[in-house]
């Protein structure tokens, strides 16, 4: 186990914490991650593009002209692909992008981004979190104050609302509780802060 500094929301010290190294110290898997990545990026694809085949555009099925004497290329069908206005051959139809990925993956996937943040000195563990209105200078004070600057995901043991509407209207922060954190937003943003019962909740979810 590692042992890392627990500090308030003025940035002084108030403790250590061991973090497991089944969680926090396993080997950075860049193949989990992308396959993991992928899938959350697919999922938020909508797959409602739609075009009509040649048996769903609105035309009569008379034949246009006469087989033969025109000097044209014999046609049947207003609707045919090869006509403008027509039907489109091989077009999108409305499905779906889901990739499914193994539990096994997905975790040593959430494992390996939490590890390379702790690797890269980008993951701060504050005791707890504590702004009694939502007031997002008060949560941009504390992050300063934490020395935590860019793009910063913010996540929580349990959702807390003064929190979260403080962040809501900063585009470089992200607030979510322990049950939705993945591999995307922890890859997406540069630093990590997290609360001391976020880590252990993480942990024992992660461990068990």
């Amino acid at each position: 186990m590692q042992s890392v500094d627990v500090v308030d929301q003025k940035n002084k010290k108030i403790g250590t914490l061991e973090l497991k190294d089944e969680v926090f110290g396993v080997r950075p898997h860049k193949g989990a991650m992308f396959q993991v990545v992928r899938s959350h990026l697919a999922r938020a694809r909508a797959g409602t593009a739609s075009t009509k085949t040649r048996g769903e555009v609105n035309y009569t099925s008379a034949k246009p002209y006469r087989q033969k004497g025109t000097g044209r290329a014999r046609a049947g069908f207003r609707g045919s692909p090869i006509w403008r206005g027509g039907g489109i051959t091989f077009g999108p139809k409305p499905r779906t992008y889901d990739l499914k990925v193994p539990k096994k993956v997905r975790q040593l996937a959430l494992k390996s981004a939490l590890s390379s943040k702790v690797m890269d000195g980008n993951l701060k563990i504050v005791e707890r979190l504590d702004i009694k209105a939502p007031k997002t200078r008060d949560l941009l004070n504390i992050l300063k104050d934490l020395g935590l600057s860019g793009k910063t995901l913010i996540v929580t043991a349990e959702a807390q609302e003064s929190v979260i509407l403080s962040g809501r209207n900063v585009p470089d922060i992200a607030v979510m509780e322990v049950g939705r954190v993945n591999v995307y937003d922890l890859l997406n943003m540069e630093k990590i802060l997290m609360t001391r019962d976020a880590v252990e909740k993480i942990s024992e979810a992660l461990s068990a």
